[in-house]
């Protein structure tokens, strides 16, 4: 049996998560047996199962792929001096994920996940997960502000954080129902929230409609 390259592994296990991620976002996880996986994905059983040897193998595996790619999106928020401008960051990064087209797929998967969370323990340590690391960044972002009398005391920073990540689900919801969903004046109502965070520290501008 001929060796194959790393690259070619890599190739490979890409293949079946991109099977896999099409036959989730069209059927749900239940609806969805490894058989049609290893249709889609056009290798043989045997060479799927040397990559995934279950179903939540490859649910897994879509999850930390997600997480990977938030991380590095989320990061264009720690980017700005300004804590405010770091949740603005954020906003922008979030918008310009609900509106790109090849993340359909994803964004199916990211509910049909938040269903299965409910009974399988597995699962739900993943979307948590996915949530913690969001959810850490804003606490960051707005303690710092509190800190440096930037961001009002009240509420707290985990109040906020929860808040914002509980509007960008129902946004990831409203937009995957196939709604007339207008991603730019919903995103600049959340923009307009975050303003509302600010203190009235002398010497702190807020930002105008014009500066947007």
């Amino acid at each position: 049996m001929p060796k194959i390259s790393d690259k070619q592994r890599e190739g490979r296990r890409q293949q079946i998560l991109k099977a896999a991620l099409a036959c989730f976002a069209e059927n749900g996880f239940h609806q969805t047996g490894m058989a049609d996986i290893v249709k889609r994905s056009g290798l043989s059983h045997g060479a799927v199962y040397l990559y995934f040897q279950s179903k939540d193998d490859l649910i897994e595996a879509l999850a930390d792929d997600r997480h990977r790619r938030e991380a590095v999106l989320n990061s264009v928020a720690q980017g700005s001096g300004d804590p405010i401008e770091g949740l603005h960051a954020l906003v922008r990064v979030y918008a310009q994920w609900l509106t790109d087209p090849a993340g359909e797929a994803r964004r199916r998967v990211g509910i049909h996940g938040w269903a299965e969370a409910l009974r399988n323990r597995r699962v739900r340590t993943n979307v948590v997960e996915g949530i913690d690391m969001p959810r850490a960044l804003i606490v960051a972002l707005v303690e710092r502000g509190q800190h440096d009398g930037l961001i009002r005391q009240a509420p707290g920073a985990e109040a906020i954080a929860r808040m914002l990540i509980a509007i960008f689900q129902g946004f990831v919801l409203q937009k995957s129902w196939g709604e007339d969903f207008d991603v730019a004046t919903c995103m600049a109502a959340v923009d307009a929230v975050i303003d509302g965070l600010r203190t009235s520290k002398p010497g702190v501008k807020r930002r105008t409609r014009t500066e947007r």
